[in-house]
């Protein structure tokens, strides 16, 4: 496990890992569509300018057109030095789909001083750590909601796993067991582990002090927690105030580091946190109300 000092110097440049993210922007490539998992949280129905949630794309990528783009950001004069990390977040989980490998490959190859950076619901990451390993996989980031099984069908519907459906306790069961394994394999390989978690007032409060400690001692470097946004079977749900979500970060603070920029980012998100690039060129196709 990398020593705090080694974390320091790997995060650099990263700016959801404490590097400076008003001078420091990412890159999103929406090259993984399929879902293993349905958190009651999750709608991708809907596309628009003014959306930036997660599981929202403009368009799907293949493989290609992904490192396309890569390059047209990157040869811009002025989006493409402010680019340190090419991130694959979604639609669906980066692990269910192949060409999130294919994509960071060619990545690595034509840009091998990019940092490349997943985020995953967890469920496939034991059996596919080494592989993002040789990948060269710098940045990690796992979203984990609760510790406890019971507590966990109240958020996720269902997990495929293996091409079989589990539901409720047995597949939260399933996700969880595996989500803290990988954390802790990724943690054994040095990798830089961010955890993100959705308060879910109501459901999963007491949880998350419950992960952070778990994952602290596996290894994860910080803690991002994120307010739910109420929607799908989960629309019922109160969206946690400013407030209450300082309370929450604050109080798990001393257990681990808490990342307060987090704007929820779309999974074709370029350019600097809360700056987002592809919203801006596509404003006038769908205004504000």
């Amino acid at each position: 496990m990398a020593t705090a000092c080694e974390m320091k110097n790997k995060i650099q440049g990263h700016p959801c890992f404490g590097g400076n993210h008003h001078k420091n922007g990412r890159m999103h490539l929406a090259v993984a569509p399929k879902c293993n998992i349905k958190c009651g949280y999750c709608s991708r129905k809907h596309d628009c300018a003014n959306e930036s949630r997660p599981g929202v794309t403009s368009r799907l990528l293949t493989p290609l057109e992904a490192i396309a783009k890569v390059r047209e950001v990157m040869a811009s004069p002025v989006v493409g030095p402010i680019i340190k990390v090419i991130g694959i977040a979604g639609p669906g989980d980066p692990l269910a789909n192949e060409e999130t490998f294919e994509t960071f490959e060619m990545v690595k190859k034509e840009f091998p001083d990019l940092m490349l950076c997943l985020s995953t619901n967890g469920l496939l990451l034991p059996e596919s750590i080494d592989r993002l390993y040789e990948l060269g996989l710098h940045s990690l980031t796992v979203t984990i909601n609760a510790v406890d099984a019971e507590i966990g069908a109240q958020i996720y519907n269902h997990v495929i796993y293996h091409g079989k459906h589990y539901s409720g306790v047995e597949g939260a069961k399933i996700l969880i067991a595996n989500q803290f394994e990988g954390v802790k394999r990724a943690g054994e390989l040095g990798m830089t582990i961010k955890i993100n978690s959705v308060l879910t007032p109501g459901v999963n409060d007491s949880q998350i002090p419950l992960i952070a400690a778990r994952v602290k001692e596996l290894g994860a470097f910080v803690m991002n927690i994120m307010p739910i946004i109420p929607q799908a079977e989960l629309a019922h749900i109160t969206r946690p105030s400013e407030e209450y979500l300082a309370e929450v970060k604050k109080a798990n603070e001393g257990i681990i580091g808490q990342f307060a920029h987090c704007k929820q980012c779309r999974a074709d998100a370029i350019g600097l946190i809360g700056q987002d690039l592809n919203l801006t060129i596509a404003e006038a196709a769908c205004p504000a109300p």
